[in-house]
């Protein structure tokens, strides 16, 4: 087998991994958000570190094996779709980072009023349902679909 086919399958891994984790992230986040009670918030955010771990797997695969990818094809960083892809990928992180720590704090409030009897809780809510990190999640994922267009049609 090609060295070239080895970087694109485990580029390829990488963002299937990527869109994996992310989709598990959003369904969770979504799902909680139709949530009430902390106890069931919790037991729905405490497996989106699945999705982070999918996320963060799937960003270093795709950043590393697509970096040699280019060099080995001899396209390097010239490319503007390169640069492109290189920068919504950064930006993608920084939204998706951004997002998901606002629903790390909401798991952990979920967990210590779940442990503390369970009442619903505005502030809960509100952190769950908070719009300024939603906003950056789904703009992450976005970002991700261009990633994916430039890869797909690399153009010139």
């Amino acid at each position: 087998m090609a060295l070239t086919h080895v970087l694109l399958f485990f580029h390829l891994l990488g963002a299937v991994s990527f869109f994996a984790g992310a989709a598990v992230a959003a369904t969770l986040q979504l799902a909680a958000l139709r949530r009430g009670r902390p106890s069931e918030v919790y037991a729905l955010l405490r497996l989106a570190p699945v999705g982070a771990a999918l996320v963060g797997v799937g960003a270093l695969l795709t950043l590393v094996f697509g970096i040699a990818l280019a060099r080995h094809e001899g396209i390097g960083f010239s490319a503007t779709w390169i640069q492109a892809a290189l920068g919504l990928w950064v930006a993608s992180m920084a939204l998706g980072g951004y997002g998901g720590r606002t629903a790390r704090h909401a798991r952990h409030l979920a967990h210590r009023l779940a442990d503390a009897g369970d009442a619903p809780s505005e502030e809960l809510r509100a952190l769950v349902g908070a719009r300024l990190p939603l906003w950056a999640s789904f703009a992450s994922g976005l970002l991700l679909l261009a990633i994916l267009g430039l890869m797909v049609w690399q153009p010139n």
